[in-house]
């Protein structure tokens, strides 16, 4: 065998070297040239033509909400904000404007903005915002909101800001978890000053979103993941402002049990501004076939017994991304032991009744034969759909609360307890907050899920920031509260959408036989809070055994004592336990005449990291310099 010379050894070490570096250069441009990861991964559209897109991320370790506001066709100007409820008066906003020369972001111009070519940068300062109970705008004197960046892109004028969720300013609004209202106008004409612009005068609209996503890792999927869409078949949609679709399709003959561990939602494109939100159901099993329907679901051609396709596989909502379970469960479904037929509902918001659209959105699936170890499950908490429990006219804040009991949960848990990560709060239409809080030994320890700003026009299932283990011998509380300024009748608890839910649909693993665990008041009690009216107002009020319960609370005189003693008897009277298996049938045991869980400590609510007082001079202008381009 011939032994390499030095140099031969020496030329081959070397060569061995270059190929090293030649491999760490094309991996390091590999890396370098995959797309970086999307700096805002949630956007919506703000108004029904697609004209003012939000994009958004979250920051929690800064506390700091970044957005991307694209104007696609500025005119006058624009202005973005939150409210309480989704209305422009008492709201926190931003506002870009301009008084024909100049346009300004606040009060501060960069006045070649509107213009068609500028390329050179531009410098202008900013700041914000707030409008009064009467809708005029005024300038705050503590700027929170600061522009990063302002530019023009093929797709319109960009521009990107950040703001603390909480910027201890008594003016603007704080960022929670759950629903947030987004409120928007376009200026269509110039004004002299800002304080000039009412936003009564304005063409304006709301968006409602849960702008603090929960940061939490994606689990990865197997590998023998298929997927199945559940679609609208390419309907027009019609011109009014508000559709619910119901279509109904059916899993194939012989589709085995199957777990799904994620789904996403399917939007058409150019409908991204129509389609609100959407949801599949599975139908009941007790029915061998139910009737091919496709049409609003307010329908009279509408089948009667597609109302029985209630439980929830999948729902989204505007601004959601995919849902995935935890790696260790997923939702069954498919098998001889459910129902073949899904019913998919879309909800379409269209208030500028745009005509000659056609949709095909739905929700994509994605299933595993390969079942997970746990089944997840779907338990309903809070108040039984009864009209036992009512709210009162003309409340701005009605409290009502159901119970799943220690008792409930000690018999129908096993001994591990079970594991909540996802919730969906649910009222009607009077319904202003929701809360589920966790008891345990008598002490409040944890928030399950709360929402201070619900609305019934915006419900999802929320992955929650970290699971919540409920123990046998637990209680669950749900809170629900209510707003009836604008009812001269109570409202009563039941299905119709005039009356009242307050319902949580946690989603939990392992799957039990629990699936009802909610309370309502003794009817028995309820009787004698009639009696008590009838006595003590000297007026007619009908408690005879004939009349309904809604017939009795329409006939009670709505003065405060009859108020008050209502709100008195919902929170000491005893209750009636639904702890129910899936079949609707009880747990064995005593239900009735339960006394309410005692409850020896609250959690405290959340204290303000605020100063006690604040700088309330006007700030320095913030100098930002506008990249050019093609405006």
């Amino acid at each position: 065998m011939q032994v390499p010379s030095p140099n031969t050894r020496e030329a081959a070490s070397m060569y061995g070297t270059v190929v090293a570096i030649f491999l760490v250069i094309l991996v390091a441009t590999l890396q370098s040239s995959a797309p970086p990861e999307d700096p805002f991964p949630y956007r919506i559209p703000l108004d029904p033509e697609g004209s003012l897109e939000l994009s958004w991320n979250v920051s929690y370790a800064q506390k700091t909400v970044h957005f991307q506001l694209l104007v696609q066709e500025l005119k006058a100007g624009v202005l973005f904000g939150m409210s309480d409820r989704g209305e422009l008066e008492n709201a926190d906003l931003v506002v870009l404007w301009t008084d024909g020369h100049g346009t300004y972001f606040g009060v501060t111009a960069f006045p070649a903005l509107a213009c068609k070519t500028r390329p050179e940068s531009q410098v202008h300062r900013k700041q914000d915002a707030w409008s009064d109970q009467r809708g005029q705008i005024h300038l705050d004197s503590r700027q929170d909101y600061q522009l990063l960046r302002a530019r023009r892109t093929p797709e319109g004028l960009s521009l990107i800001f950040k703001r603390p969720f909480d910027t201890c300013d008594p003016k603007d609004y704080l960022i929670e978890d759950g629903t947030v209202h987004l409120v928007y106008g376009v200026l269509e004409e110039a004004f002299r000053t800002l304080e000039a612009v009412n936003t009564s005068g304005l063409q304006t609209g709301l968006q409602r979103v849960q702008l603090l996503k929960p940061s939490i890792p994606i689990p990865a999927l197997p590998a023998d993941t298929h997927t199945m869409e559940i679609r609208t078949p390419d309907i027009l949609i019609p011109d009014q402002p508000t559709t619910y679709w119901c279509h109904i399709t059916e899993l194939p003959d012989g589709f085995s049990r199957h777990h799904i561990v994620m789904y996403e939602p399917i939007v058409t494109k150019g409908n991204e501004a129509l389609v609100h939100h959407m949801e599949v159901f599975q139908c009941a099993p007790q029915f061998e076939t139910f009737p091919q329907f496709s049409g609003p679901c307010d329908s009279k051609m509408k089948p009667g017994r597609l109302d029985y396709c209630r439980h929830v596989l999948a729902a989204w909502a505007l601004g959601a991304k995919a849902f995935y379970y935890p790696e260790e469960a997923g939702l069954a479904f498919g098998g001889a032991e459910s129902s073949r037929f899904l019913r998919l509902e879309v909800h379409y918001h269209n208030p500028l009744k745009i005509q000659g659209r056609r949709d095909s959105s739905g929700i994509r699936l994605h299933y595993t034969a390969r079942l997970r170890p746990f089944d997840a499950g779907i338990m309903e908490l809070g108040l039984v759909y009864s009209p036992v429990m009512a709210i009162p006219p003309r409340e701005t804040a009605f409290v009502l609360t159901g119970y799943c009991t220690d008792k409930c949960t000690q018999l129908a848990l096993p001994p591990s307890g079970i594991h909540i990560f996802a919730s969906q709060l649910h009222t009607h239409l009077t319904g202003r907050k929701v809360v589920t809080v966790l008891v345990r030994d008598g002490r409040e320890r944890e928030i399950v899920n709360r929402d201070d700003h619900y609305s019934t026009h915006f419900q999802e299932i929320r992955m929650l920031k970290k699971m919540v283990s409920v123990r046998p011998g637990d209680v669950l509380v749900t809170s629900c509260t209510y707003n009836t300024e604008d009812r001269e009748l109570a409202t009563v608890g039941g299905f119709g959408i005039l009356e009242e839910m307050c319902v949580n649909y946690i989603h939990y693993y392992p799957q039990t036989q629990l699936e009802l665990c909610k309370s309502t008041v003794d009817p028995g009690f309820l009787r004698e809070y009639f009696h008590l009216v009838n006595r003590f107002n000297g007026e007619e009020v009908c408690t005879c055994p004939q009349a309904s319960v809604p017939e009795q609370f329409a006939a009670v005189p709505w003065n405060s004592f009859n108020r008050d003693v209502l709100r008195a008897l919902y929170g000491f009277a005893p209750i009636s336990m639904h702890c129910n298996k899936s079949s609707a049938v009880s747990f064995q045991g005593e239900w009735n005449r339960q006394p309410l869980p005692e409850i020896i400590s609250k959690l405290e609510e959340p204290t303000s990291h605020c100063p006690a007082s604040q700088d309330q001079s006007p700030s320095s202008h913030t100098v930002v310099n506008i990249g050019g381009g093609k405006g």
